[in-house]
């Protein structure tokens, strides 16, 4: 009769084979991953979206209207001025209001220069002080019950004294 054979044991005993993690648990983990990043960037555009209808309006565009040259006997001994003159106003309606009286605002500053020593003129400062004239002038309204222009600044582009 023959012997059954003993199983046989090995001499070294054989590491166990390493638990493999389901594939389930990583698609979910990735599944997640996606879901966040996903997320966040629709978050990221949706509040920059709604900052950019909060955001401050873009500034105005200035609107100038340039003046006839002004050429003026000063006071005095002999001296005259020669001045250009910008205006800086808040919008076209404006422009066309002061251009359709255009006569009485030449004639305001025409007396208000002409009523001016070369001596007040020389500084900075008295060109200065002379543009919030000019600007007080040009802002007087032209109607008696009128409403006063709105003129933002005098801007001088050529001034000299001779």
């Amino acid at each position: 009769m023959a012997v059954p054979a003993a199983p046989a044991i090995p001499a070294e005993p054989t590491e166990a084979a390493p638990v493999r993690k389901p594939r389930k648990k990583r698609l979910v983990i990735l599944g997640l991953v996606v879901v966040l990043l996903g997320g966040g960037g629709a978050g990221a555009w949706f509040l920059s979206q709604g900052n950019a209808s909060k955001e401050a309006p873009a500034p105005k565009v200035p609107v100038f209207l340039p003046l006839e040259t002004f050429t003026i006997n000063l006071q005095g001994d002999g001296h005259y001025l020669q001045i250009d003159i910008t205006l800086q106003v808040a919008d076209q309606a404006q422009i066309d209001i002061i251009k359709s009286y255009m006569p009485r605002v030449r004639s305001r500053l025409l007396a208000l220069l002409s009523s001016k020593q070369a001596e007040e003129l020389a500084s900075t400062e008295d060109k200065k002080k002379l543009a919030q004239e000019i600007l007080a002038q040009v802002k007087l309204p032209f109607d008696p019950q009128g409403k006063p222009q709105q003129v933002d600044d005098v801007l001088f582009t050529s001034f000299v004294i001779q």
